[in-house]
């Protein structure tokens, strides 16, 4: 039997010990209970780009005719049309190439609330007024639109609001981009001496195109 010497021993039991420390020293650490850290997180939002748009707005959704203006053959009422505001929102690169847009008007024949004979809306007429058209002069106002009671002041203006008539309009849209414009028209019915007495309503119709 091979006997160990008390050095060898007191040797075996020194590396053993070494070898020992050299494994607890690489085992993971354990954080004590109640232990927290912190992970700060960041974002960057850009802020949306929406498109602009084309839109047309009207300051208000009625209006009144009164008579004025009458002589012993032809009733006449007038009256003003709530102002029409046409916004453009949109830069120039958005608009499309050779656009052009326009405010067009149409009305119904005037019907009677106490069953009269209706009115045609070749009776009604109106009167286009720029109100700001910018100051490059790319937007106007469409021509006066006389009744069929009247002798035309253009050749085919007698016609009245049976069909769509030019409100206001551009022919550029891209140059006048950015930009808000309105406009308002005098209204003026006119009718045969002997119409009928009673309430009577049309509606206008306005409508933006381009």
């Amino acid at each position: 039997m091979r006997m160990w010497s008390r050095k060898r021993w007191v040797a075996a039991g020194a590396a053993g010990a070494v070898l020992a420390g050299g494994v607890a020293l690489q085992a993971p650490a354990v954080a004590e209970p109640g232990d927290s850290a912190d992970v700060q997180v960041t974002v960057d939002i850009e802020e949306i780009e929406e498109p602009g748009v084309l839109a047309m707005s009207v300051a208000g959704d009625s209006v009144a005719l009164a008579e004025d203006g009458s002589t012993l053959l032809v009733r006449q009422f007038v009256g003003t049309l709530p102002t029409v505001t046409v916004t453009d929102t949109r830069t120039a690169e958005e608009v499309p190439d050779n656009a052009a847009w326009a405010v067009l008007g149409s009305a119904t024949d005037f019907v009677g609330g106490a069953g009269q004979a209706p009115i045609s809306a070749g009776h009604l007429g109106w009167k286009p007024r720029l109100i700001d058209g910018g100051d490059g002069g790319l937007v106007t106002e469409g021509e006066e639109v006389v009744t069929v009671l009247d002798e035309p002041t253009q050749p085919g203006n007698n016609v009245g609001l049976v069909d769509q008539e030019l409100l206001v309009s551009t022919f550029d849209s891209g140059a006048v981009a950015g930009d808000a414009y309105t406009v308002d028209a005098d209204l003026f019915l006119r009718t045969p001496a002997d119409v009928a007495a009673g309430s009577y309503t049309s509606t206008l119709t306005l409508s933006l195109f381009e």
